[in-house]
């Protein structure tokens, strides 16, 4: 397999492990999108700072590693064990069978801009967005062989997912409410961080 096609793979992949979570921020995008709330306009905030965030974490620590080479390895390391924790999270609710997406309720009756707005905070006041998006996610993109096919791949996870949860959340409202169905989640997204975290060591 080519180092394009390798980087494209291992951002999507880290990328969609980490937003396929249950969590405010995909509760919110899905309440919003559920009643019909501009979820385009939602789906475009979330994506943009997701993939302006990720290119910041993986360029960033590449400028990094020409000034500090010693710093990366580091990092990297640090990415594994938190790999690896996310990854026993995701195991444990797997087995444990821990509730489903919880959609927030109630009109609100707001302009496409006040929801930008607030998809914006609400993806930026979240301080797991800048430990997945700068440290991690940029950790593992700066030891690609094509930081910038990773980007792309970690974009399309993100445009992916976005779009799926707004434009069908009608129709995965039901189903992503199921523990059952989100024990699945955990457990694929589980052994995909595992599987990431290993090939790093490797």
């Amino acid at each position: 397999m080519s180092p394009v096609i390798t980087a494209l793979l291992t951002g999507y992949l880290v990328t969609i492990s980490l937003i396929v979570a249950i969590g405010a921020q995909n509760a919110w995008v899905m309440g919003k999108s559920m009643r019909g709330e501009h979820p385009a306009v939602i789906a475009a905030v979330c994506i943009t700072l997701d993939t302006l965030l990720i290119a910041l974490g993986v360029f960033g620590l590449a400028q990094v590693q020409s000034l500090l080479p010693e710093l990366v390895p580091v990092l990297t390391w640090l990415g594994v064990l938190l790999l690896l924790w996310l990854a026993s999270q995701s195991l444990l609710r797997a087995w444990q069978g821990s509730g489903g997406l919880v959609a927030s309720s109630g009109p609100s009756g707001a302009s496409a801009l006040q929801l930008a707005g607030q998809a914006a905070l609400i993806s930026l006041i979240n301080p797991h967005v800048y430990l997945d998006t700068l440290v991690l996610i940029g950790s593992v993109g700066a030891q690609q062989a094509d930081p910038f096919a990773f980007v792309v791949g970690a974009a399309a996870a993100s445009a992916s997912w976005f779009t799926l949860l707004t434009r069908g959340s009608r129709h995965l409202a039901s189903w992503l409410k199921s523990p059952a169905h989100w024990r699945v989640f955990d457990l694929v997204m589980g052994l995909l961080l595992v599987v990431i975290a290993l090939s790093l060591v490797l």
